[in-house]
Parts: C-alpha cells; sequence; structure tokens
C-alpha cells in the first residue's frame, strides 16, 4: 500500500496533524521509535491531551496506521518530521531527535518524495542538517530528485478555538518547486497556507511568534515586582488598557514560563545569533533572565505573606492548585511548578498539591505528595498558591475557606486573596 504521508514523531504535534489529514481522507502511516506508543495508539489509546481514545479510534477507522519499522516510510508519499527538539546544555536544541529521523527518511526516500520538517529550530537547520544527511543516505539530489521543505508546528494544546484544520499553516521549501509541493500537501487539509521565500524565513516565523510572547511576558513579569511595591493593582492596569481598540495586545504575568515554546524556542534565535554573528541577541536574554526568576520571586512573595502573620515559611504547609504548564491540560513540561516547588522547599516549607490532570508528581525526583480533598487541604493548609487556574478551581470560594491565599494568575475578585 501507498500512504499519502508517513507522520514521524506521534506526539503533541505528530498526532493532531495525523487526525486532521485522516479526517481530510488522506491515507496516514504514523512512526514512532517508543514501541510502546506505536502499540497503544494501534489499540485507540491516546496519550496526548487534545485526543480522546474515542479520537484515536476515529482516526484508526479512517485508516491510520501505526508503525516502528522505518523501512515503511518508503511506502509514503510524503514524510513529515514532527519530533521534539529540547533544549541542550549550550542553549541550542538538541537535535539529535531531528537527525535521527532524518536519517530513516534517508535510508528509504524514493524519488518525488515530499519531506518536512516541523520540529522548531535555528534558522538553517533544514538546508544545512537535514538536506546533507537525506541526499548524502540517499544518493538523490533535493530540488531535483525530492522535494524539501520546513513548516513549523503551531499546535497549541488545549485551545479549542484553533487546531491543525484552521491556523493559518507557514510553508518555505528548499526551492520554488518545493513550496509548490508542500503548499499543495498542505492545503489538502489546512485552510490557509502561507508561503515564505524559502525555508530560513518559516524557520525565523516560528522563532519571531514565541520570541514577541517571551519578551511581552517577561516585561509584565517585570512590571508585576514594581507595581506590588508601589501598590499598583497591575490586573486593573492591564484590563485598562485592553480597552484600546489597536496598538495593544494584553499579556498577563505569572509564576513562570512553560511548555516547549516560551522557555525554549527563543534561545534557539538567541544561539544562533551568537553562535554565527558572535553577539547577543539581548531582548531574548533579557526576557529569559527575567522569566526565569519569577518562581524564586513567587517564593520570596509566599514566605513574605507568611511572615507578616509572624509564622515562618520553614515547617509551614503550602499546597500548590495546578502543576502543569498550562490551564486544563495535563502537560508539564518547564512547568514553572516545578521551580516554584524547588525553592519553597530549600526554604523549609513542607508541600502538598492539588492537580485534576496529574496524578503523580515529582521534584528533584522526590515525590510531592498529593491530596484528592481539595477543599480540605485548602482549609488546613497554611499557604494556598494558585500556580495554575484549571477550570475546576473555584479561585474565590477556595480563597475564602484558605488561611492564606497567593493567586499568580489574577483571576480572583475577593478580598481575601492576595494577588501577583
Amino acid at each position: 500500500m501507498t500512504y499519502d504521508v508517513v507522520i514521524l514523531g506521534l506526539g503533541y504535534v505528530g498526532l493532531p496533524l495525523a487526525q486532521q489529514a485522516t479526517r481530510a481522507g488522506l491515507s496516514v502511516l504514523g512512526f514512532d521509535v517508543n514501541a510502546g506508543v506505536v502499540e497503544a495508539l494501534g489499540a485507540g489509546r491516546s496519550h496526548v491531551d487534545d485526543l480522546s481514545d474515542a479520537d484515536v479510534a476515529e482516526m484508526i477507522a479512517g485508516g491510520f496506521r501505526t508503525t516502528a519499522d522505518e523501512s515503511r516510510i518508503a511506502e509514503a508519499d510524503v514524510a513529515v518530521i514532527c519530533v521534539p527538539t529540547p533544549l541542550s546544555e549550550g542553549d541550542g536544541p538538541d537535535l539529535r531527535a531531528v537527525t535521527g529521523a532524518t536519517e530513516a527518511i534517508g535510508r528509504n526516500l524514493r524519488p518525488g518524495m515530499l519531506v518536512v520538517l516541523e520540529s522548531t529550530t535555528y534558522p538553517g537547520t533544514t538546508d544545512d542538517v537535514v538536506r546533507p544527511l537525506l541526499e548524502k543516505l540517499s544518493g538523490l539530489v533535493a530540488g531535483r530528485d525530492f522535494h524539501l521543505a520546513f513548516s513549523p508546528e503551531r499546535i497549541d494544546p488545549g485551545n479549542e478555538k484553533f487546531g491543525a484544520h484552521n491556523t493559518p499553516k507557514v510553508v518555505g521549501g528548499y526551492t520554488p518547486g518545493c513550496t509548490d509541493r508542500v503548499a499543495a500537501f498542505y492545503g489538502r487539509f489546512v485552510q490557509t497556507v502561507v508561503r515564505t521565500r524559502g525555508t530560513r524565513e518559516a524557520e525565523t516565523a516560528k522563532l519571531l511568534e514565541n520570541t514577541y510572547r517571551h519578551v511581552n511576558i517577561a516585561l509584565v513579569n517585570e512590571m508585576a515586582r514594581f507595581c506590588h511595591e508601589l501598590d499598583i493593582d497591575l490586573w486593573d492596569v492591564i484590563n485598562a488598557a485592553s480597552t484600546k481598540p489597536f496598538g495593544f495586545q494584553a499579556f498577563y504575568p505569572g509564576p513562570g514560563v512553560g511548555g516547549h515554546c516560551i522557555p525554549i524556542d527563543p534561545n534557539y534565535l538567541s544561539h544562533n545569533v551568537r553562535s554565527k554573528l558572535g553577539y547577543p541577541f539581548r531582548f531574548v536574554e533579557l526576557a529569559q533572565e527575567i522569566n526565569a526568576t519569577m518562581p524564586a520571586y513567587v517564593a520570596r512573595r509566599a514566605q513574605n505573606l507568611l511572615n507578616a502573620d509572624g509564622q515562618a515559611v520553614h515547617g509551614a504547609t503550602v499546597l500548590l492548585l495546578g502543576v502543569t504548564y498550562k490551564a486544563n491540560i495535563a502537560d508539564q513540561r518547564e512547568s514553572p511548578a516545578t521551580p516554584l516547588a524547588r525553592q519553597l522547599t530549600a526554604l523549609g516549607a513542607t508541600l502538598t498539591y492539588h492537580d485534576p490532570h496529574v496524578t503523580r508528581w515529582s521534584v528533584g525526583g522526590a515525590e510531592v505528595p498529593r491530596t484528592d480533598d481539595l477543599e480540605g487541604a485548602a482549609a488546613a493548609a497554611d499557604l494556598v498558591i494558585l500556580v495554575q487556574h484549571h477550570r475546576e478551581y473555584d479561585a474565590d470560594h477556595l480563597a475564602g475557606i484558605a488561611k492564606r491565599f497567593f493567586d499568580t494568575r489574577g483571576v480572583t475578585s475577593s478580598s481575601e486573596a492576595h494577588r501577583l
């Protein structure tokens, strides 16, 4: 059988992409090096927040198949790389998963195939890393014997309004002909396709999107600190500024930034500028410095709240509400709850947590006790910190029954709560 597309990497990016392609009538093969993931999906079990078991069952009924056998990549007309690119020690992307997927494709590349990289990375990766590997392993030439392109993933876990179908898809090919081919491919199941001049522009567009958010979040996080000192309600300030119908977009402070994108992706661009041009991308590095210190700032504010009532943080019981990086999902990648827990533990606090989406949570190798009795734990704790505002939380009610309630998300309106 020939598949329209094989998607390499069946995680938060690859699986929703496979779902949308399958729904549009494309024959889709999913490849993953994790045999457990392949087996679970084949049995109709999802491991991704945005897809239920029923969604996976619907995909299978639509012809979706999974495999851990790389030789089957040759059965597809298009190969899309959706593997993770975590931050390496040098602040650049760890490309081992990308190169592994590229090598698997290169060993099975056929003339006429289209290869697309979706994994977030630094500008030049598609041309300088992926292309030479593909050409070396296959003996084929990009732009002549096969097509090559970059199309940044824009998956937003938990977003109920925008998904793979209606989020515009940016594409950039190695040659104009490659761009035509990749645009035609995504045009089969995505509403809007946006072409760039080449792969580097498409790679940089993704980094600009997240750098924009990173810098603006850092701006309001820094404002949160001095507004607290000046007794200014920053949440009220943002609400007022948001009434301007042009020239302003609201960003909100918090206990830190999480997920794969905001705390990580801008560093790829900063690393690229430093390594290739020899000077810093100062906005990104300053934003990283500010956002990375927010968990310590929240811990210090928590300590001050206890001190104000004559209680030491050492030995105090602190309940953390919501330990995921984003509301209403189970994803804990780069969650600010983890460094916050480390800071509070170092100060001597005794931690418990509640999260309707997380049944077990470890920090530094030590498991943090979980409570199922939300109201009882909130009433008993010396301090409750709302780290993530899941829809299951009635923050004002919990603030009313808690001894002390610290709201890092600005969702409370009651006088009992202390807001960031």
